[in-house]
């Protein structure tokens, strides 16, 4: 009977241990099972994703290390752009600094869904263009943990017959776990043409 007791004591340290630790940004171990939508996901674009995108591959920070060294994927940031806060006088610079992925090209809120038909297209036209009109050039996507965003830009990819997408759900944060992050500008065709409409 003491030894049931000291394993049922055991098993419930542990579990406590586990519910104070800090959450993992692997959605594999979300405590919520997200279905996988059909299409692009229009909901809130902040909160649990699904483990899977079907078309794509759902890689961790291993994975995206040996893609990194075996392969030169385009990299996709579509992390929103920094808003300038509330009374932040209007005569000084607001020049908030972006962090990513060295080499990545960031496209803000390049997953917003919906996402409008013109906006839609200059994405679409701008990934053509990165990967030089290979569709079974390795793509990655990313913004930050628990994001739709980047689970949408992925998908459109692969909606679009882009055959080796790689959606890395730990984002910009899973990354400078292991390694640094650069300051990165914004695409500047992207912002040229899609201007504030693609920050909202």
């Amino acid at each position: 009977m003491q030894r049931l007791a000291r394993i049922a004591a055991a098993g419930l340290a542990a579990l406590l241990l586990g519910a104070a630790s800090p959450a993992s940004t692997n959605p594999a171990d979300s405590p919520v099972n997200v279905p996988e939508p059909e299409g692009i996901w229009t909901g809130p674009q902040r909160g649990y994703t699904p483990a899977t995108l079907s078309g794509a591959h759902v890689i961790d920070i291993d994975a995206l290390d040996a893609l990194m060294a075996r392969d030169a994927p385009v990299l996709l940031d579509v992390s929103l752009a920094d808003r300038r806060p509330a009374g932040f006088p209007a005569d000084r610079p607001w020049l908030p600094a972006h962090r990513s992925l060295p080499g990545a090209v960031w496209m803000a809120n390049a997953g917003a869904a919906p996402l409008d038909p013109a906006h839609e297209a200059l994405f679409l036209k701008r990934v053509e263009a990165l990967t030089g009109g290979d569709k079974g050039r390795a793509v990655v996507v990313f913004c930050h943990p628990e994001c739709w965003g980047s689970w949408n830009a992925a998908k459109r990819l692969v909606l679009q017959g882009y055959t080796r997408v790689n959606w890395f759900p730990e984002g910009i944060e899973g990354w400078q776990e292991r390694h640094p992050t650069t300051v990165i500008p914004e695409d500047t065709a992207w912002t040229a043409r899609a201007g504030s409409e693609a920050r909202r």
